[in-house]
């Protein structure tokens, strides 16, 4: 009955936070979490389409770090929006540039691209670069767009600004945030023994256990996790809206078919309202 990882058009989604508060209402969601990229500039949109219909909106955030080359995301629940806001200006303002960059790289390739205009707040990334690919006709799909030219260590691809997953951790907690590792085993599952002390030396709080690319025996190692350290566990569809995921290889999970436990919502809430400081694990 809750979602705690979902996307708007403010970042990769396909659905406004309006159309998604629609599409949440109709799958039977009850608490329903809006977690962009690198921006809170869909919360406003997402309250007031919620007003009066019992759905509950959940404020949080995707924060984009990177350990050893490769991208760790984490997820920061009830943070104080205007502070998180402007700790996340030095975030979008590189987001744009590294848009740009990726556009500089594809047309030196000989494949120029324009990207579309988007609304303010929004954070650019791969999946509009590849869009834009689409829209040019350099590419049938945007899982093309990937595979040849915007993945990881392909031609155009260009990676986050340095922010380390501790940095991230310790961003989220001084503005007051809940902070989940999302979903671990995503580029870092050979590396949970060693990197998850780091982070929860840093403050870590829970971990995303439900996950639609956590199989059954990934959801039982990460609650395992989460007892040995302390965490509390968290989980969603990380819904990207009905078409196919950014990537493009799949259709997304539809709101609300993992059977995320409402209990999982009131351990977020309980932290929420811890008073520790930052850096102090559980």
């Amino acid at each position: 009955m809750i979602e705690l990882h979902c996307h708007t058009t403010y970042s990769d989604g396909t659905l406004t936070p309006r159309q998604l508060v629609a599409t949440a209402l109709a799958a039977g969601v009850k608490a329903l979490a809006i977690t962009d990229h690198d921006t809170v500039a869909g919360w406003p949109e997402a309250y007031e389409a919620a007003q009066g219909t019992g759905l509950e909106i959940v404020p949080g955030v995707e924060l984009s770090t990177t350990e050893q080359g490769q991208s760790l995301h984490l997820l920061g629940f009830y943070p104080d929006g205007d502070r998180l806001q402007a700790q996340l200006g030095d975030r979008m303002a590189g987001r744009w540039q590294r848009a740009k960059t990726m556009v500089a790289r594809l047309e030196a390739l000989g494949l120029p691209v324009t990207l579309p205009p988007l609304p303010p707040g929004t954070a650019p990334g791969r999946p509009h670069v590849a869009r834009a690919l689409v829209a040019a006709g350099h590419v049938a799909s945007v899982d093309e767009a990937f595979d040849r030219w915007l993945g990881d260590g392909k031609p155009a691809h260009v990676p986050y600004d340095r922010l380390t997953g501790a940095e991230g951790v310790a961003l989220l907690r001084e503005c007051g945030a809940v902070v989940v590792w999302a979903h671990p085993f995503i580029s870092h599952g050979g590396r949970l023994d060693t990197l998850l002390p780091e982070l929860v030396a840093a403050g870590l709080q829970g971990l995303e256990v439900i996950h639609p690319h956590h199989t059954p025996r990934d959801r039982r190692r990460l609650e395992e996790f989460c007892d040995r350290y302390g965490l509390i566990p968290t989980g969603g569809s990380d819904y990207h809206g009905p078409s196919p995921t950014p990537k493009g290889s799949q259709e997304s999970v539809p709101l609300n078919g993992l059977g995320v436990p409402w209990a999982w919502l009131q351990g977020l809430k309980a932290l929420s309202l811890d008073p520790r400081p930052p850096g102090r694990s559980s």
